[in-house]
């Protein structure tokens, strides 16, 4: 039966896919206009992030991706004819961007997110490809192995995976008319398309897939992935570890600055994604997503939760220091973020009511403790700022007293964090940047 079952999955992986064509008028040789509109969607889709290697060339690949199944590096989307897209066809490059599969019939790892850019109008794929192959210099590489180990690497079970998860090649597009306002419809298509916000923000199921692709369920955005060591946020309406109380002017900001008033992105994943994708979009484009993410009710269940309360900042001021953890907020933290946890406007990050603060998972709070971050600078505010890390200096049990102490305090009623849950992620940093526990 075991032999029977395997030979069925293989034979159902190894079955041709055959996707619709785009009509080939939709590219036009090299229209200015269309790479223009190519370009902007290679912005928006941030393609440089994965497929341009630390010093290399733009777009010509060879960047390590972290994965579940071992490290993945990128190809080269250049027009160079041998080791580029330069021979794909429209849809070549179309059943590569859009279904997963390369010129050759092999099924790309979903380190790609094309289960996101599936839902990309043939219009917007035809503008891409003449951005490829009229507005991107051409650049020679050599292609890396991939870091997975044998079995994961056998490859049709990657087929397999495609063909139960990823849209099916014959479903619909996005369908703007699921939303009455054309402005949130725009900010649909540029959260779920091309943006693939999903692919991070969005938790996956154990088989790898995100557990929906959109809006029609609630966990689409709902945040728990855990990306470069930070864990990616809830991007719904809750209160305290979503965005129910960020204005649409405060997730622009933070798209165009990587900072508002408040808050701020917290690790490289998102401080990247801002500064070589989302502050390069136009205001229209920036206000459509923003509007788009305040129309996601928040998740059910006992999540994190805020509620403004005087007392922490009134007996700190007094000096009065309840426990340890407020101790070591006093020593550590309060010279930057204040007695009330408010921080510095546009600076410094308020702690209270902070969405990443009350996240359920701990993790990124703890790392940002121990090693530090940085806010990177972009156009609109090019000041770079900067929190030191605090792995040489406190030990497990004080980080999670501090971190438990910030979680409920002010009005945040977030869970406590624990010792092993700061082992766990000290174990994971340099460390000869870190402290004997």
């Amino acid at each position: 039966m075991a032999v029977i079952v395997v030979l069925g999955a293989l034979t159902y992986a190894l079955l041709p896919t055959h996707t619709r064509p785009i009509a080939p008028s939709q590219a036009a040789a090299a229209d200015s206009a269309l790479v223009e509109r190519g370009r902007y969607l290679a912005i928006a889709a941030d393609c440089g992030a994965c497929h341009t290697a630390p010093g290399g060339k733009p777009f010509a690949g060879g960047f390590a991706i972290d994965s579940p199944l071992g490290v993945i590096y990128s190809t080269n989307i250049t027009p160079d004819p041998e080791s580029g897209i330069g021979k794909f066809s429209l849809d070549q490059f179309d059943r590569a961007v859009r279904h997963g599969i390369d010129d050759e019939g092999v099924t790309l790892y979903p380190a790609m997110p094309y289960p996101s850019y599936a839902l990309m109008s043939d219009a917007d794929i035809a503008a891409l490809y003449s951005y490829f192959l009229h507005g991107v210099a051409p650049a020679a590489s050599t292609e890396h192995a991939n870091g997975i180990p044998w079995p994961l690497s056998i490859r049709w079970p990657v087929a397999l995976w495609r063909k139960l998860f990823a849209p099916s090649p014959d479903a619909p597009g996005f369908n703007a008319s699921r939303y009455a306002d054309p402005v949130v419809a725009r900010g649909a298509y540029l959260v779920q398309g091309p943006g693939h916000c999903g692919s991070c923000h969005t938790p996956r199921a154990p088989t790898l897939q995100e557990k929906s692709l959109d809006d029609s369920s609630a966990s689409y955005l709902a945040g728990g992935q855990e990306i470069g060591g930070f864990v990616a946020t809830n991007l719904r309406g809750n209160i305290g570890d979503g965005l129910g109380n960020w204005s649409k002017e405060d997730i622009v900001a933070t798209l165009r600055t990587a900072r508002n008033a408040q808050q701020s992105v917290i690790g490289a994943p998102m401080s990247e994604v801002v500064v070589h994708s989302t502050q390069n979009l136009t205001e229209a484009d920036l206000q459509a997503i923003a509007a788009y993410l305040k129309t996601l009710a928040p998740t059910a269940g006992d999540a994190p939760k805020f509620a403004a309360n005087p007392a922490t900042a009134a007996a700190l001021a007094k000096g009065h220091e309840a426990d340890r953890g407020a101790e070591l907020y006093d020593d550590n933290c309060a010279a930057c973020h204040h007695t009330d946890g408010a921080g510095s406007p546009k600076a410094l990050p308020m702690i209270a009511g902070n969405s990443s603060v009350l996240a359920q998972d701990p993790n990124s709070l703890i790392r940002l403790v121990l090693a530090g971050g940085a806010l990177p600078g972009t156009t609109a505010a090019p000041s770079a700022l900067g929190m030191p890390g605090f792995a040489w200096r406190l030990s497990n049990e004080e980080v999670a007293q501090l971190l438990t102490f910030i979680r409920t305090s002010w009005g945040n009623q977030a869970a406590s964090v624990t010792a092993g849950e700061v082992a766990r992620v000290r174990g994971s940093l340099d460390v000869q940047t870190v402290r004997n526990p």
